[in-house]
């Protein structure tokens, strides 16, 4: 368990915690065996108790409890697919879109929850179902994450703009390429 840059206390991949409760649903490990609700209990309130925003090797202790590496993949990859659910229903042509853009969306919905992502980012969103990517990289920049995560994110929209930008190139080389034989052919015939 950690505390994230808001404070609260957070365990595997962003998975945060209200409780102690919730942390108790959990298959901790204390070392090899099962940790008891008792552990999970005081293990949370000594998390809860530290500063907030620390890499977590910070919140580590020789007792710590450990979350299986299995849990913690089962329990994003829920969350990951929740957040798509929520992105399909907002943006019903979610599915095409660029893969960097999903990922961009995904790590904001990640953060902010679907709710914040679409209330507080109605610009981004409107840039984002009119193929604006360059638009949406410069909507994209959040409080609270890191630079270098916010950078990554507005990267993912930039790549879509190359990406694009390429197919388009593709798109009208083939065109001229067909012009090109339409007007071979009219002029000297089909090629033999």
């Amino acid at each position: 368990m950690y505390r994230d840059t808001v404070g609260k206390v957070t365990v595997g991949v962003g998975l945060m915690l209200p409780d102690a409760k919730a942390a108790e649903s959990l298959p901790f490990l204390l070392g090899t065996r099962p940790a008891t609700p008792q552990e999970i209990a005081a293990e949370y309130a000594r998390v809860d108790s530290l500063p907030p925003a620390r890499a977590s090797a910070f919140y580590k202790s020789p007792t710590s409890l450990e979350l299986p590496q299995q849990t913690i993949d089962e329990k994003l990859t829920a969350v990951l697919h929740n957040f798509e659910t929520d992105l399909r229903a907002h943006l019903p042509h979610y599915d095409t879109l660029p893969d960097p853009i999903k990922l961009a969306l995904l790590d904001m919905t990640y953060n902010l929850g679907p709710a914040g992502l679409f209330k507080d980012f109605p610009h981004l969103i409107a840039a984002v179902q009119s193929g604006s990517w360059a638009e949406a990289a410069a909507l994209c920049l959040r409080r609270g994450p890191s630079a270098a995560r916010n950078n990554w994110t507005r990267e993912q929209f930039l790549s879509a703009v190359v990406t694009t930008i390429q197919a388009e190139a593709e798109s009208l080389l083939k065109r001229i390429r067909r012009l090109i034989r339409q007007t071979w052919n009219a002029i000297f015939g089909p090629r033999q």
